[in-house]
């Protein structure tokens, strides 16, 4: 086994500083944003180049989304056993070879097969990625991991970027020709470092005192699929987004990339700032904001026959989502270590891979701008989703829970506001939250 070789080397590599290590796996995120953001960016050239319609290129897609699921499966594992720095290693360097593979093939046969390397590849940097990151945030001491996640949104925004700048000048095996070369760069700095993070086991999220006999599984699922229904919308822009736009407002094909670039550069903005809105706003509060801005920023994008009011909701869904998927993924890091990460991520992942094949189905009978407005729904699902999750239970609660919650949080945000409009005004805010009885004491 590739892993397996990877640990028995790693015997004479010394282990990494804390600062290199989370340099190293900022990389790895921006690594893998920007080899998924320059696939993205030509996802139109290689339907046309393979003669795909919307649901053949559906199907391709389901490919690229089973591989992936089928080695997250077992990437959580491999990070269990032999650490997740040299699995993360091993999987740099599969995804930067697998992103040449669609821009050599000429039939969607052959388009399904090379998707489903592809796919396989990007499931496990994901996977190992998110483990080393837990680890790294735990030993930092603070929360790194939305920033970590920027990472991936400032290296989509390059891909996306630089594959629309290149798309009228070079062919698509040309330009993922140089993707695939640079990743294996940056894979060949990476590997010292991610063998002696390795070596040291510093890398891999160890379990807890009764952790393997206890872990709350329901809330992992939960939150796997609260980062699932957000990530859905990240992968409906990547892939159809450019679509959406050249083929309903008549885009063309840099302004059509400019749109996932600013859906990646409000992402990695967000994300950020991640640490911050988390300290002001809390876990919960952010997790539900972000899912509803996100539901508006794509009811808007989907709406208008506007290109500058659709790119600007692009902009509002990467606010809206960007922390959502690192803070579900690191609640389920901490509750269930490195199989809890894998069980969270890999189903989180199947919105991200598995929502555009399902747009592609849906596009054909529906039309394009249903399709992508299901991002809107999902987003709502999630906002619902946070609220049932109570530490390690899942509760599902009531409709009057939830308008106490509503009534309260609201009233007690405006009051300071309005009560420069005079006592009266005041006075009936807060005297909003006394319409709801309080249900506590009973």
């Amino acid at each position: 086994m590739p892993v397996a070789g990877l640990v028995r080397s790693a015997g004479a590599v010394p282990p990494p500083s804390v600062a290199r290590l989370r340099a190293v796996v900022t990389a790895l995120f921006v690594l893998d944003g920007a080899v998924f953001g320059s696939w993205a960016a030509r996802v139109p050239d290689v339907a046309s180049a393979v003669g795909a319609g919307h649901s053949t290129l559906g199907i391709a897609l389901l490919c690229l989304s089973l591989g992936a699921l089928v080695c997250m499966r077992f990437t959580g594992s491999w990070c269990a056993r032999f650490g997740a720095g040299p699995v993360c290693a091993a999987a740099a360097a599969a995804v930067s070879a697998g992103a040449l593979l669609p821009g050599l093939v000429s039939t969607v046969a052959g388009l399904c097969v090379a998707l489903f390397v592809f796919g396989a590849a990007t499931g496990m940097v994901n996977v190992a990625a998110n483990s080393l990151g837990v680890q790294v945030e735990a030993s930092v001491g603070r929360p790194i991991l939305s920033g970590l996640h920027a990472g991936f949104s400032l290296g989509g925004l390059a891909g996306a970027l630089v594959g629309g700048a290149l798309s009228p000048v070079l062919g698509v095996a040309g330009h993922l020709s140089l993707v695939a070369a640079a990743g294996l760069f940056v894979s060949a700095w990476a590997l010292p470092t991610l063998l002696g993070a390795g070596r040291t086991g510093s890398a891999s999220p160890s379990p807890g005192p009764g952790e393997e006999g206890r872990r709350p599984t329901a809330v992992l699922v939960v939150l796997g699929a609260i980062a699932g229904c957000t990530a859905f919308g990240e992968g409906a822009l990547t892939d159809w987004g450019a679509l959406l736009l050249r083929e309903q407002l008549a885009a063309p094909a840099t302004v059509a990339a400019a749109g996932y670039a600013g859906f990646s550069l409000a992402m990695a903005g967000g994300r950020l700032a991640g640490g911050r809105l988390l300290e002001v706003m809390g876990e919960r509060r952010l997790l539900v904001g972000g899912a509803l801005l996100a539901a508006a920023g794509a009811l808007a994008a989907v709406t208008t026959s506007s290109l500058g009011v659709a790119l600007a909701g692009f902009v509002v869904v990467g606010l809206g989502l960007a922390n959502v998927f690192p803070l579900a993924i690191g609640r389920a890091g901490l509750l269930g270590g490195a199989r809890g990460i894998a069980l969270a991520t890999t189903v989180g992942y199947t919105g991200l891979l598995g929502g555009p094949p399902a747009i592609g189905l849906l596009a054909d009978s529906a039309g394009l701008p249903v399709a992508v407005g299901s991002v809107a729904v999902l987003s709502v699902v999630a906002a619902f989703l946070v609220l049932t999750v109570s530490g390690e239970r899942v509760r599902v609660p009531q409709p009057r829970t939830l308008l106490d919650r509503a009534v309260a949080t609201v009233g007690g945000r405006l009051q300071p506001v309005v009560s420069g409009f005079g006592h009266g005004t005041g006075v009936y805010v807060r005297d909003l939250q006394v319409l709801v009885p309080d249900h506590s004491s009973r």
